[in-house]
């Protein structure tokens, strides 16, 4: 059933724990005082109340006293800010960058690679127009570019009004051929697809809708009516999951992910290991777990719903798509001298 109360927002863990009727073990305070808590009460209503710290929605958007450990990790290990070409704007492939249109967020997860936007102490940041004319300009001298990942924190947490200008001004440069808009609002606050920014969103032909669900608990009716309605005005979505320990690494959860997105005609895209930033770590599952997920997966999903298996290279490297070894010498051979049968021959 759609959700149709309001969506109240929690700053703190005592409203939190108000809201889920529990109490939080003192050392998820003091992870608190470093990286704040942002959440929902959307997304809180989907936590297991009978063993909530074992949630893997829990997991996601609440403290763990790990985040304090230091690991000699970097706050930026893509090497972004080096990358940033004029402000706000990354420019790591030869024909795309990607836009930071914004440092606000419906809910702070707690893996995210961009955790030094929501450290605390940073304050809210909009694109200005000046950064977004030299955004466009650097693009207009740089007609190789044909692509523009639109990205945060989450630009749906701009005004509709501010969101339109700001495509508004993108699709006037001739060579800009895919806008991408970078989102989580269809997991964490999918009522906020509403079907006046959609029908903003689809009058531009060149849109790309990408989202991020980790896990099946997180497709609800909600979200799912939410992808519907993108869909069904001509707006493509894919899906970057993160592959994170004790969330979402089994291979049965994941499998169950994939076939629900593509149930509702959402392409599983990405599957990310995590990005070695400060206070991530317990997160990790190592390339090995991701390997062996795809093993799984192989046999069982079509390529429609099974995602490319990456890592994204430290210092500004790029993403490389890590793919296991499937090639049998003894069955290569056994094919190619005229062993097997194939049905005619039956």
């Amino acid at each position: 059933m759609i959700q149709r109360h309001p969506i109240k927002n929690f700053h703190d863990l005592d409203h939190v724990a108000e809201f889920l009727k529990i109490d939080f073990p003192g050392d998820m305070y003091r992870v608190e005082q470093a990286y704040p808590v942002l959440t929902n009460s959307y997304y809180l209503s989907l936590i297991d109340r009978n063993d909530p710290f074992n949630d893997p929605l829990f997991k996601q958007c609440l403290p763990h006293s790990d985040e304090l450990l230091d690991y000699d990790a970097s706050f930026d290990p893509l090497a972004e800010e080096r990358q940033s070409v004029v402000s706000r704007l990354i420019h790591r492939y030869h024909d795309r960058a990607v836009m930071i249109a914004t440092n606000r967020c419906a809910s702070y997860c707690r893996f995210c690679f961009r955790k030094r936007f929501w450290k605390r102490g940073n304050e809210f940041s909009d694109i200005t127009d000046t950064e977004l004319e030299d955004i466009c300009a650097y693009y207009r001298a740089h007609p190789e570019l044909k692509e523009i990942l639109v990205s945060g924190g989450d630009p749906l947490m701009l005004s509709e009004q501010r969101l339109k200008y700001i495509l508004d001004r993108l699709a006037e440069i001739d060579s800009l051929e895919v806008i991408r808009l970078a989102s989580r609002i269809p997991v964490f606050m999918p009522q906020k697809i509403s079907d006046e920014l959609v029908n903003m969103l689809s009058a531009y032909p060149c849109l790309w809708f990408a989202t991020h669900f980790n896990h099946p608990h997180e497709l609800t009716d909600d979200s799912r009516e939410a992808c519907r309605k993108l869909i069904s005005a001509g707006i493509p979505i894919i899906n970057q999951t993160v592959l994170l320990k004790g969330i979402n690494d089994a291979p049965e959860t994941l499998e169950e992910l994939f076939r629900q997105l593509i149930r509702i005609k959402v392409k599983p895209h990405y599957l990310f290991h995590i990005d070695p930033v400060t206070g991530v770590r317990h997160f990790a599952t190592g390339i090995e777990k991701g390997k062996e997920i795809l093993r799984y997966c192989r046999p069982r999903l079509s390529s429609l719903a099974t995602p490319a298996f990456a890592i994204d290279l430290p210092e500004g490297g790029g993403k490389v798509s890590i793919q296991e070894n499937y090639y049998d010498g003894e069955c290569y051979e056994t094919i190619f001298s005229g062993k097997v049968k194939y049905p005619e021959q039956l």
